[in-house]
């Protein structure tokens, strides 16, 4: 009876995930930079805490509904400084779309030195957000900089790129264009 009812469960569990698969990411839009996007075989849990740089706090489940691009970076990070401009212009061409990139400075990075980083790179579209205790991203697993995660528009992982990549680009834009048309 118990065997029974085990398969019965893990048999409603497999289906109700199956029933909120997260949108699919075309393998043939995987090219140049999106070489690197690890794409999951099914979403994965994202959540946690961070703040900006007046003093507010924040969840990623304030971006529910949105197709969120979370970019985790440093102000001493060269591939950083060298990558935020398409994470800023991605965010002008398709924020309105439904996207939402989401640049979070993690570890000790001063405000006054994320707002010079920003001064210098250009950076005008994207919000300032914090993780001075690296709590979020030591929550999803960050080790090294940078790191950009996409979520879906419930807020689950569903794919991820190690290292710098422009995120303005043709590979990069089909990749999230596709995401948007798909819901």
């Amino acid at each position: 009876m118990l065997a029974r009812i085990a398969t019965l469960y893990t048999a409603l569990v497999l289906a109700a995930n199956g029933a909120v698969a997260a949108p699919a990411i075309d393998p043939a839009a995987l090219t140049g930079d999106m070489r690197k996007l690890v794409v999951h075989e099914a979403p994965r849990a994202a959540g946690g805490d961070f703040g900006d740089l007046d003093g507010a706090g924040f969840a990623l489940s304030d971006f529910a509904g949105e197709i969120v691009v979370l970019n985790f970076w440093a102000t001493w990070c060269a591939p950083c400084r060298k990558e935020m401009p398409s994470l800023d212009a991605l965010q002008a061409a398709l924020g309105d779309r439904g996207l939402e990139v989401v640049a979070v400075a993690t570890g000790r990075n001063a405000p006054d030195a994320i707002r010079r980083f920003f001064d210098e790179t250009g950076v005008t579209h994207l919000h300032p957000y914090n993780d001075p205790r690296m709590d979020l991203a030591r929550g999803m697993a960050v080790l090294g900089l940078p790191v950009t995660v996409i979520l879906d528009r419930e807020g689950r992982e569903i794919a991820r790129l190690t290292g710098e990549a422009d995120w303005n680009g043709p590979a990069a834009r089909a990749v999230l264009e596709g995401l948007l048309a798909d819901t």
